[in-house]
């Protein structure tokens, strides 16, 4: 019979329903047990796309023998990650303060009122060299319960205490441009030269570290930074963590060159990844930067966007019981497919041999440049570039009749403002109104679907919306909304941000201290509210938070906004000294309230019908403006202001024949001889206004030429 977990809505928890484990989702039920019959809890955290998480499943959840052993001594507790992100912090950092280490799937022992005295990780059916496996340890653990339970008290009590430390911040102080230098010069010796990125294999994309090192190549000029990110992009847009077929990231590689990746696709990185490239692409204005951006963009389109206008989590890493197999080729199929002559070029191309490079297949990437391919071959590049896309296309049609990876359909709040951010931006900058549709139908669907009276909830799963949204929520989908204001001019995403960060201010942020907490201060008691401003594989919730205040303080020119952000950044001096390069989003933020301020405010004008085949291209159906979308010189104001890369600058803007949103910015500006009209400004003192694409250029380019702090 299927456990408790077949009522829940979460995919991860969905996929344990049928264990023989007498399984609990987190909540009172769960916790009412283990305090009436006195039991441990054993708590086991995961999420769908989890490799590892699927091995320990099959090797003990399903097993009836350990099952058993489990149903017998604990209350089973099975939580997703994803949507419970506070209960695996608290965990994970007992994890790692008892072992040194962390990771998923986790495995923690609690006392009935949620206190951790054991954990781990993985755990192994059997016994292995220097790892006991999960039945001795089941067994270890309700001996200990049973018989030593004061010892199990004192080291509980030690343990809580050590969290409630860490959720504090040590001696405030302003942070500026030398702890941005101090975290570059680290990144600068954990440099790989020669294949990107930081440190030894397993090798994580780290975005926001690359944001961070753009920022510092603006703020200094000098070459270093700028060649670090620049050359790490390169060569993960070639390696094999890069899908070459249906586009997109993995999650990370296992080796240092980018090759074998870890096959599962999420969300997040893709969302992050995306910015990171357009970013580059604006710096240096690289077409391949810019090529990269859009190919993942139109990934995410393709294959991660739910019909209600969310985007879905994850994609598995693995499909008929093995990992990566939906991704990897042998010579035989790839000739099979193109015939020889084209085949021999795209195994040229993409680095497929007989001998494989994963298991015997292939994991296809770039080896050499395609320049060097066609030459080596004799075929003029443009010539070689029409028979790779051709054969691109026919290989994603094979691989679509494969079976695909499991992709978990839930959505959540946080990721979902990152991409939104991303296609907004993006859009914006490149001129692509289909990514700027795809933000507006997005927002308005979380805004819409994913708040219940004031309050913003975390996840949207087969239409159920629940779980109060975290801190990380709010700071997300509030930079979102800004973007998407950029990116509009439609007043509603200023007003909506600002919602979003008064409800930061009133239920996360402690004035006393500047310090921001991930959980509401009136949601669910848990053994300590948890707050961890370092980033992860995603901005931190502190980083997403201050970044919305700073960047809204300037838009609105409100005072308790600005002071909120550099409050935030200051009271986390401590950790930026100690361990700078795990706050890149919290470093930019930093050097965003550092930098000169810069405005611009663009008023512009709706198309008429004839200037748009659809008429809810920009705006969307539910928009007060019920039109085409900007008109066209509207537009390329935008794409301007949107393309010259400055560290500390906000768009606003308004439509002429709307209400002009409540910013300063926008007080006294009109369109010029009926035509629209970017305002250049410094501190909210404009230049002339510019009425074309030239002259908006112009004045941007000067203020990037100035000379630098």
């Amino acid at each position: 019979m299927p456990n408790r977990l077949a009522r829940e809505t979460s995919p991860y928890l969905r996929q344990h329903a049928d264990n023989p484990v007498e399984w609990y989702p987190w909540g009172d039920e769960a916790l009412h047990r283990a305090s009436e019959e006195d039991r441990p809890i054993l708590l086991s955290v995961g999420y769908s796309s989890c490799h590892w998480c699927h091995v320990m499943e099959h090797e003990s959840f399903e097993d009836d023998e350990t099952a058993a052993l489990m149903n017998r001594h604990f209350v089973n507790i099975k939580v997703d990650r994803e949507e419970r992100p506070d209960i695996d912090q608290i965990y994970m950092k007992a994890v790692q303060a008892m072992t040194g280490r962390g990771g998923w799937p986790m495995t923690v022992f609690l006392r009935p009122d949620g206190a951790p005295f054991f954990g781990g990780t993985y755990y192994p059916p059997e016994p292995r060299p220097g790892m006991p496996s999960f039945r001795q340890i089941l067994t270890a653990v309700a001996e200990a319960w049973r018989e030593r339970r004061e010892q199990v008290d004192e080291g509980t009590a030690r343990l809580v205490e050590a969290l409630v430390r860490s959720a504090t911040a040590g001696s405030p102080r302003r942070v500026g441009h030398a702890l941005v230098e101090r975290a570059c010069r680290v990144l600068a010796d954990q440099y790989d030269p020669v294949y990107g990125g930081f440190g030894a294999a397993p090798k994580f994309p780290q975005p926001v570290t690359l944001e961070l090192l753009l920022r510092q190549h603006l703020r200094t000029g000098e070459p270093a930074p700028l060649e670090m990110a620049v050359h790490t992009l390169r060569q993960m847009a070639a390696g094999g963590l890069r899908d070459h077929l249906g586009g997109g990231f993995h999650r990370y590689s296992v080796d240092r060159r980018w090759l074998v990746p870890h096959f599962e696709k999420m969300l997040y990185d893709n969302a992050l990844l995306a910015t990171a490239y357009l970013d580059a692409h604006r710096v240096t204005g690289d077409d391949d930067l810019r090529d990269v951006a859009v190919e993942t963009l139109e990934y995410l389109a393709a294959d991660m966007l739910d019909e209600a206008g969310g985007f879905y989590s994850a994609r598995d890493a693995d499909s008929e019981g093995e990992e990566g197999i939906f991704y990897v080729w042998t010579p035989d199929e790839v000739r099979r497919i193109l015939g020889a002559a084209d085949a021999d070029l795209f195994m040229q191309a993409y680095g497929v041999s007989e001998d494989g490079n994963f298991e015997g297949r292939n994991i296809l990437y770039l080896p050499r440049p395609l320049e060097t391919v066609a030459v080596a071959a004799g075929v003029e590049p443009a010539e070689l570039a029409r028979r790779m896309t051709a054969a691109r296309r026919l290989m994603l049609d094979e691989r679509s009749n494969r079976e695909e990876p499991f992709r978990d359909e839930k959505i959540l709040v946080s990721w979902n403002g990152l991409a939104l951010r991303a296609f907004a931006e993006a859009g914006a900058t490149l001129g692509r109104d289909d990514f700027v549709a795809l933000a507006v139908r997005g927002g308005d669907f979380l805004w819409d679907e994913l708040r219940d009276g004031d309050r913003l909830l975390h996840v949207w799963t087969a239409g159920e919306a629940k779980i109060p949204a975290f801190l990380d929520d709010h700071g997300a989908l509030g930079n979102a909304f800004l973007g998407i204001h950029a990116a509009t001019l439609d007043g509603r995403w200023l007003d909506r941000a600002r919602r979003l960060a008064d409800e930061i201010l009133n239920r996360f942020y402690d004035p006393e201290t500047g310090l921001l907490y991930d959980t509401p201060e009136d949601g669910e008691r848990l053994i300590v509210r948890p707050r961890d401003p370092t980033d992860s594989a995603t901005p931190s919730g502190v980083s997403l938070a201050a970044e919305l205040f700073a960047r809204l303080g300037r838009l609105l020119d409100v005072d308790r906004y600005s002071e909120a952000a550099r409050a935030a950044v200051d009271a986390e001096a401590d950790l930026l000294e100690r361990a700078g390069p795990a706050f890149g989003r919290l470093l930019s933020v930093a050097d965003r309230l550092d930098a000169q301020p810069f405005e611009v405010a663009i008023v512009g004008r709706v198309a008429e019908p004839a200037e748009s085949a659809d008429p809810a291209l920009v705006h969307g159906p539910a928009s007060p403006f019920r039109g085409p979308g900007l008109d066209e010189k509207t537009r390329q104001l935008v794409r301007t202001a949107h393309a010259e890369p400055l560290r500390n600058v906000v768009i606003a803007g308004a439509v002429a024949s709307q209400a002009s949103p409540s910013t300063p910015l926008l007080e006294g500006r009109s369109l010029v001889d009926g035509a629209p009209a970017a305002y250049v400004c410094r501190d909210y003192s404009c230049s002339l206004p510019a009425t074309t694409p030239q002259g908006l250029a112009e004045q941007l380019s000067s203020l990037r030429d100035e000379p630098r702090e």
